[in-house]
């Protein structure tokens, strides 16, 4: 149980998870709760620079999200190194995500939204929807990859997940006491700001944050998906 973490948060790529959970991974880890962040890919074709080569931008973005991941306070970040752009909904991606969730045995598990319609990363539906079937019910069936029983890792039920950018969110985060941690970890993934195209990222941001904490007591929000798993 020494690996035991409260949150999972499970993210495509570098920035993903600061960008839309940010305030509330900072909310979380303030309040004691150990929160582990899952990097998918490396990231290595999230620029538009020609002669940045692959291998140095895995390198930077890296580097980056370590330093995000102590701004926010989290206690772990693991990075599975896959290729960006080359995520697939196979058994063995599934089965690594189960494994860290029976490693972990979080009560939360945070990530993409897989329903997301239209235009959206590839990497990130396919996160979605691994993390999603992971969850129910793979981590949870003892009959589901025996031979992790076999290798200590016991099933797990995870008990709430939050889907970040939903098209219908039905729970807001109120991140107005956190809002600048997530400012400061965002501005940690440099090579993905100038990406962005946003002249002002702390107005951009804060007016997000307003727009999603419509219609709530408090002033910025993040807004999630957010569903109890099945008995």
């Amino acid at each position: 149980m020494k690996n035991k973490a409260d949150i999972l948060v499970i993210s495509p790529h570098p920035d993903d998870a600061e960008l839309c959970a940010g305030g509330t991974v900072a909310g979380w880890t303030a309040q004691g709760k150990k929160v582990v962040i899952i990097v998918c890919t490396r990231g290595e074709k999230g620029t538009s620079d020609p002669i940045l080569t692959p291998a140095r931008l895995a390198q930077i973005r890296e580097q980056e999200q370590r330093a995000s991941s102590k701004v926010l306070g989290v206690q772990e970040t693991v990075f599975l190194n896959h290729p960006d752009q080359g995520l697939e909904d196979t058994g063995d991606f599934r089965k690594e995500i189960v494994c860290l969730i029976r490693t972990y045995r979080p009560e939360i598990l945070m990530t993409c939204d897989p329903y997301r319609r239209y235009i959206e990363h590839r990497d990130h539906r396919i996160v979605g929807q691994v993390c999603l079937d992971a969850v129910f019910p793979y981590a949870r069936d003892h009959l589901a990859y025996p031979d992790l029983i076999n290798n200590g890792l016991l099933p797990h039920k995870v008990k709430e997940l939050f889907f970040w950018l939903p098209e219908g969110s039905n729970y807001q985060s109120d991140i107005t006491d956190t809002f600048e941690l997530k400012l400061s970890a965002l501005r940690c993934h440099k090579s993905q700001i100038k990406e962005f195209g946003i002249s002002d990222l702390e107005s951009w941001l804060k007016e997000r944050g307003k727009n999603m904490a419509e219609g709530e007591c408090f002033d910025l929000a993040e807004a999630f998906h957010r569903v109890e798993t099945p008995p």
